[in-house]
């Protein structure tokens, strides 16, 4: 039995909002997992998209018929006016019907302006995190996953993280390894988990003022498993443990030892998602012991290692290694 999805376009639309989840959707077609999509706009005909390319054929909500995940998908507009009533008419309609409703990046904007996220958990681009939440207090707005679930409502983050969502919805439907060979078609990791932050250490980090700081940092970031410790660090930078921790909350807001902490985090998820043991993620990331990631992983991610490698890893066969090195797979979204 095919799974109607309708996906709610206007001009101006991201097209990678509305293409990676289709994308997705087909290949899991193709695996024997029938979705139809369809393309929605206010007032139906071709939609022009923020990159200019055209999207054909589009119907009104009022010729769709029924549907099973509604998806909203984004622009940059929505977030800087409010969603206008053509496009609010069209959604609610969509959405009074759909048993799911979904959106990406911004079109959380438009639910939020419908009433629908109020009293729930929703996140959409980093960027227009604080947009959302200062617009609608009613929403409890989450700036730094992926995608969220709450309810029969999932917001996403922004651009890629609609493949994340779409690979959610299909494991939904179909199980984890429906999801797992979609993604492998798509050569993307199974599924990065919904509550994993959008940036790395290093992007949401922001850059050292000092070049002395620029230089300790960078070290770090080269290779996380070496000798970090306050006192090895102060000692490479030739100042006082005590200067090294001033610059590091004076222009990074944290202390050294968190900071190193979050950076050897980042590598030792890499490298289980890359196919290596906890106790190899443990040792090659530079936190050391097992149980000293599982700290890490609960304190910062709510999960544990063991957990994240088995449903999040890469569909590398586990028994295979992988290679040694910095980590690879689709950057922040």
């Amino acid at each position: 039995m095919t799974h109607r999805v309708a996906f709610l376009v206007f001009d101006d639309v991201t097209l990678l909002d509305v293409s990676g989840p289709l994308e997705v959707l087909h290949q899991a077609g193709r695996l024997g997992h029938p979705y139809t999509p369809v393309l929605v706009s206010p007032r139906g005909g071709d939609v022009t998209t923020s990159s200019g390319l055209a999207l054909a054929r589009t119907v009104t909500a009022a010729d769709v018929g029924p549907v099973d995940t509604l998806v909203v998908a984004g622009a940059d507009r929505l977030a800087e006016q409010s969603p206008e009533e053509e496009l609010l008419a069209a959604a609610a309609g969509l959405a009074e019907r759909a048993p799911r409703v979904a959106s990406v990046c911004t079109g959380a904007f438009v639910l939020a302006e419908l009433g629908l996220l109020d009293g729930r958990r929703a996140t959409t681009h980093w960027r227009h995190a604080k947009t959302l939440a200062h617009r609608y207090p009613d929403v409890r707005v989450e700036p730094d996953a992926l995608h969220i679930r709450d309810g029969r409502y999932v917001t996403s983050a922004g651009i890629s993280a609609g493949i994340d969502l779409a690979l959610a919805l299909v494991e939904d439907d179909h199980g984890a390894d429906a999801a797992r060979e979609a993604a492998r078609e798509l050569v993307v990791f199974m599924q990065r988990p919904g509550g994993q932050s959008q940036f790395s250490t290093a992007l949401v980090t922001p850059p050292a003022r000092s070049d002395l700081l620029g230089s300790v940092t960078a070290s770090v970031l080269a290779d996380p498993a070496a000798d970090h410790s306050l006192p090895a660090m102060a000692a490479s930078a030739a100042v006082s443990t005590r200067h090294l921790t001033r610059l590091f909350q004076t222009e990074l807001n944290t202390t050294p030892a968190r900071w190193v902490e979050r950076v050897r985090l980042d590598r030792a998820q890499q490298l289980l998602l890359d196919g290596h043991s906890v106790t190899s993620a443990a040792h090659r990331s530079g936190l050391g012991s097992d149980e000293t990631l599982r700290r890490a992983f609960a304190r910062h991610l709510g999960t544990t290692p063991t957990v994240y490698r088995r449903r999040f890893a890469t569909t590398r066969r586990q028994d295979s290694p992988a290679p040694p090195g910095p980590g690879r797979g689709r950057g922040p979204s």
